[in-house]
């Protein structure tokens, strides 16, 4: 492998690790393996830290493609409670409001969830990284600043129900859109076409483009993979 002419990796994102945590760890792995102090490394799509699963990680002269895969689609699997929302559409924030979930069925939800195919207008959560006059949305928001976010065309490719708890209020979807779909912010809106409130506890990005997460590394293994290169070997890296 030829880290600086570039490679393209795959890694399935730890809970809590940022998709950034991702690529200094990357980077920092490959510049002591090569004993350089500098390379290229960038990730093809942020995957927020509450989530799991596939980052499309490339080095070298492969970074140069990054604009071309982030457009690649993505698969996830979620999980959303019913009945209450948060500020942040997740788990960052705590429950801000608690709403009616008697009415909503199976049959109810069965009727709601394919009205999200297709051609959809989403207004981007407030914490999130959408850039206002420079600005990251999230800091504005974090700073208790009013955030106007403009809302954004994009493109759900399959959304099926996989799940659904009526005793927890917890319902199981997985989701094939565009680049640029924030699923907190779907979760709020069937939250909403359900009129009640939803909120994300779960999600994990299981596809994107043709990369799936059950062939993504974890860092640990990169790691192993790194440390098993012999010396003589490292000239090919």
């Amino acid at each position: 492998m030829d880290f600086i002419l570039g490679e393209i990796l795959a890694f399935d994102k730890p809970y809590k690790w940022t998709s950034f945590d991702v690529v200094g760890k990357v980077r920092w792995l490959l510049c002591r393996k090569l004993g350089v102090k500098k390379l290229k490394v960038g990730h093809t799509g942020t995957l927020d830290p509450l989530a799991t699963g596939v980052v499309v990680v490339c080095t070298g002269k492969k970074t140069k493609l990054i604009d071309q895969l982030q457009q690649h689609v993505k698969e996830y699997i979620a999980v959303l409670q019913l009945g209450a929302t948060t500020p942040s559409f997740d788990l960052e924030k705590e429950v801000d409001y608690t709403y009616p979930t008697e009415h909503i069925t199976s049959a109810l939800i069965e009727e709601v969830i394919p009205t999200f195919l297709g051609e959809q207008w989403q207004i981007p959560p407030m914490f999130s990284a959408v850039k206002i006059d420079g600005k990251r949305a999230y800091k504005l928001a974090r700073q208790g600043e009013e955030v106007d976010l403009q809302p954004k065309l994009l493109m759900i490719d399959a959304i099926d129900v996989l799940d659904f708890n009526k005793e927890l209020m917890q319902l199981k979807i997985r989701v094939v859109c565009s680049k640029g779909t924030y699923i907190r912010a779907l979760a709020r809106d069937i939250g909403k076409a359900l009129n009640s409130g939803a909120h994300l506890i779960e999600l994990r990005r299981t596809r994107v483009g043709d990369i799936r997460v059950e062939d993504c590394l974890n860092i640990q293994d990169f790691e192993k993979m790194l440390d098993a290169i012999s010396d003589t070997e490292d000239n090919n890296l």
